[in-house]
């Protein structure tokens, strides 16, 4: 396990366009599909990352939390599922299913999304304002596996919480850490490298 952390990409980043299937569904869903709301959380991950096993409830609570509320949320899977057959799109479907998550798991075969967002690791989560501008990146909370600490989801709460009231998120951010992404063999971005 390579353990990486995640870019923390330039706040007010646009976010990138991505067009993939659900999971579940196999609907293809863009980020147009989410544009009737204020925020964006979307959050890569994979099904075998212990980092993602030990925060997969904790974004299934996140999700049925804030699903009445101005916020969208969508995974996307960009592992190569050759390297562990948990992230493939059907091991992704049952795991959605388990958790009862509440937004879409979406598949990036390609890995041209997690390039577009230059996510790093899993979990890598990325919140958008309704201008769809990026305002946070960076952990979930400070639970880890192993250290004890409960997942609540506080850190991502809080910078959600501040764009769906219209207060300015805080610029103290601390970047997300897990497995890094599995790449292709010889599709690593640069940024990766």
């Amino acid at each position: 396990m390579t353990l990486v952390s995640s870019k923390m990409v330039s706040l007010g980043t646009k976010a990138p366009d991505f067009h993939l299937p659900d999971v579940t569904s196999g609907k293809i869903i863009s980020l147009q599909d989410f544009v009737e709301k204020k925020a964006l959380l979307l959050v890569f991950l994979c099904g075998h990352c212990p980092y993602v096993i030990h925060v997969k409830a904790g974004l299934a609570k996140l999700g049925r939390d804030y699903g009445d509320k101005d916020l969208a949320m969508v995974a996307i899977s960009s592992n190569d599922p050759s390297k562990h057959s948990e992230d493939s799109p059907e091991s992704l479907a049952q795991m959605a299913k388990e958790e009862s998550f509440t937004f879409p798991v979406l598949y990036d075969e390609t890995q041209e999304a997690a390039k577009a967002y230059s996510a790093a690791c899993t979990p890598d989560p990325f919140l958008f304002d309704e201008n769809r501008s990026l305002v946070y990146r960076g952990q979930l909370d400070d639970s880890r596996p192993g250290n004890g600490i409960p997942v609540t989801g506080k850190d991502i709460r809080n910078a959600i919480d501040a764009v769906l009231s219209g207060r300015e998120v805080p610029t103290m951010q601390k970047p997300s850490i897990g497995c890094s992404i599995k790449w292709k063999p010889g599709n690593e971005p640069d940024y990766f490298k």
